[in-house]
């Protein structure tokens, strides 16, 4: 069953025409190149880090891809425990950064809590980005951590209690 739409597509009798390359009604082919996977390289961490100041730190979870083409693109998913305890005040935010390089690729809450004072709390995070790093060399892309407010015995903990945290990058072909 066919649904919605499909640009660059025309039917003509007992077949359909997608991007130039004719399909017959009933069977099926592989179109144009692009969207396949082309690698898939990953990391992991189950060592606890904390940081207790404004001034992102290094988590100390990293891999590197050496994409086939400058037109490929990099998806990259991170799973990870992260904690935050909130010290003598009652609200508190932790962030985390994906970093190419020296690059910011995304920034996100990693955690967030909004109650009483003196509480760990630990939550489970998964971040994804899309990166076009247009090299075909190789690239190394991290994990970061800070908090949006220091001070009052505040900390963030990225793989809390020493859980398993990963990063996954798939190459994505142009």
């Amino acid at each position: 069953m066919l649904e919605g739409s499909l640009p660059n597509s025309q039917l003509e009798n007992d077949s359909i025409t997608i991007n130039g390359s004719a399909v017959p009604l009933g069977g099926s082919t592989t179109v144009g190149g692009g969207g396949k996977i082309g690698q898939v390289v990953f990391a992991t961490t189950s060592t606890e880090v904390n940081n207790g100041t404004t001034t992102y730190d290094d988590v100390g979870l990293s891999v590197s891809i050496t994409p086939t083409a400058a037109s490929s693109k990099i998806f990259v998913i991170v799973s990870a425990s992260v904690g935050l305890a909130t010290g003598t005040v009652n609200n508190q935010k932790g962030l985390v950064r994906l970093v190419r390089g020296s690059t910011e690729i995304a920034e996100y809450i990693g955690a967030r809590f909004d109650g009483t004072a003196g509480v760990q709390a630990a939550f489970s995070s998964s971040y994804t980005a899309l990166d076009s790093p247009s090299t075909a060399s190789t690239v190394t892309y991290k994990v970061q951590q800070k908090l949006d407010t220091s001070g009052n015995n505040r900390q963030i903990f990225f793989s809390y209690q020493n859980a398993l945290s990963t990063i996954t990058l798939m190459e994505v072909l142009a």
